[in-house]
């Protein structure tokens, strides 16, 4: 297995297990101002992937992102489905092909998941969704890694830069979604996908320190 490979498995089955975890909390997240199903849709789909883990495609790195995204949206409901679902396969899209990946490949990797979200919701940033925590945390990424900042302290960054970011959609009024229907009502109480993106972030960051993640290049 090459180490592109390695690292991605990873993070995929980090976000699998987390997002599990926290059907209850996201679920209650989103009862505020939505219909209180993003928890159980999301974790219904990463399920699947848990279930089906040792069967998928393993060809390279890439590969492997399109079936989990195949995976997840053949069982994740509401409008999570198409949404995360897009932002596995342009994301693996991204990766295929390739034995390595640098650190600018991870940024254009994520990237391209910013890409396909965008187009897939036509939502964009201040619009009170997971892209006003998940923008911010890779821009910070991004930058970190350019000024050559180690792994870990550049992971921890861009968590912290996440759960701010997430915490901050308190104060918009929500545009996307079953939320956008409650007009101002929305405002006061964060966005349930912005916060998934920060407890992922942080989860991910966490498991690399305790040496769960083989070693970063």
């Amino acid at each position: 297995m090459t180490a592109a490979l390695q690292r991605t498995e990873f993070v995929v089955r980090t976000i699998a297990e987390t997002i599990v975890a926290n059907e209850k909390y996201f679920g209650d997240l989103d009862s505020v101002v939505g219909d209180g199903d993003f928890g159980y849709s999301l974790a219904r789909g990463f399920e699947k992937v848990l279930e089906q883990w040792d069967t998928l495609d393993r060809t390279d790195a890439g590969v492997f992102l399109q079936k989990v995204a195949t995976t997840i949206s053949s069982r994740m409901g509401g409008t999570s489905g198409p949404i995360w679902g897009t932002a596995f396969l342009r994301a693996g899209a991204a990766s295929k092909g390739k034995a390595e990946l640098a650190r600018s490949d991870v940024v254009e990797m994520l990237r391209a998941a910013i890409t396909g979200i965008k187009a897939r919701g036509g939502a964009d940033l201040g619009e009170k969704t997971l892209l006003d925590a998940l923008v911010p945390m890779t821009d910070t990424l991004a930058d970190l890694f350019e000024q050559g900042t180690q792994t870990q302290e550049a992971l921890d960054a861009a968590a912290a830069r996440a759960r701010e970011s997430a915490e901050a959609t308190s104060t918009l009024q929500a545009r996307r979604g079953r939320a956008s229907y409650t007009g101002e009502r929305s405002i006061g109480s964060p966005d349930p996908g912005a916060l998934a993106i920060a407890v992922l972030a942080e989860e991910i960051a966490n498991r690399w320190q305790d040496g769960s993640a083989p070693a970063a290049s």
